[in-house]
């Protein structure tokens, strides 16, 4: 029961390519990684938005008040 061989990871790979197929794997290959570089595009934007002083965000004390207005949302019939 130790780490498996080269040759287990072999038939492995045979055995996901025989049930899901190539064109199917090639095709969450390419999802995953466009997912990957969207997040790391959005990390570096965040981060030159950052490092520019874009974000501003004030914490709010615990005493401080904020006043706003609520308004009712009324659907409008078509």
């Amino acid at each position: 029961m130790g780490s498996f061989s080269i040759w287990h990871w072999v038939i492995v790979l045979v055995i996901v390519m025989l049930v899901f197929g190539t064109k199917k794997l090639r095709n969450i290959g390419e999802d995953l990684g466009g997912a990957v570089k969207g997040f790391k595009e959005g990390m570096k934007e965040a981060e030159t938005a950052s490092n520019a002083g874009e974000l501003s965000l004030q914490p709010v004390s615990g005493g401080q008040t904020i006043e706003g207005e609520i308004r009712e949302k009324t659907k409008s019939m078509l």
